[in-house]
């Protein structure tokens, strides 16, 4: 067993296991960080798959941005020592049965995948190459999803000022 595949095993336990604490957690600051270090982890997979813009992108993205904004909404919205709701049994029995058609529908396309290496050569990863594929408006480009990307944050920016504001009750 080579490093390299420990070093995959341990991050893909982390990443699972802090996935299913963040899912599963009663106290919902404790669910955000557990949500802080899946993501971590995630970044963890980038830097050893070489893919360092990604990785970066991720931790600069995901657990700077996103993760921060969740803390901070849960720091001005709720009490963050206190129990989340319980959620019904009924609801608990949904949520299990749309996981485990989830994982069923994603072992089956994976099972049928035949996946044959094809040795293309590495893509050089430059910012500019990277920067022009994401501004290309061709069939490759990625200039639609980064504009509803963005479109997204800033719905989720405006709705978490929405959320912040305190109205002051009418005299």
């Amino acid at each position: 067993m080579s490093f390299t595949l420990i070093i995959f095993y341990i991050l893909s336990a982390a990443i699972l296991g802090c996935g299913l604490l963040a899912v599963t957690s009663a106290k919902i600051f404790r669910a955000a960080v557990y949500l802080l270090f899946s993501l971590i982890g995630i970044a963890g997979l980038f830097f050893l798959l070489e893919n360092d813009f990604i990785a970066a992108v991720q931790i600069v993205v995901y657990v700077g941005g996103i993760v921060v904004l969740i803390i901070f909404s849960i720091f001005l919205t709720h009490r963050s020592g206190e129990q989340m709701p319980m959620p019904s049994k009924k609801r608990e029995r949904i949520g299990f049965i749309a996981a485990l058609a989830g994982f069923a529908l994603a072992h089956g396309l994976i099972y049928n995948e035949t996946f044959i290496p094809t040795h293309q050569p590495k893509i050089e990863q430059s910012v500019a190459n990277i920067g022009s594929q994401m501004l290309d408006t061709n069939h490759f480009g990625f200039v639609l999803p980064f504009e509803v990307v963005s479109m997204l944050l800033l719905a989720a920016m405006i709705g978490a000022i929405v959320i912040a504001m305190k109205v002051k009750p009418k005299e």
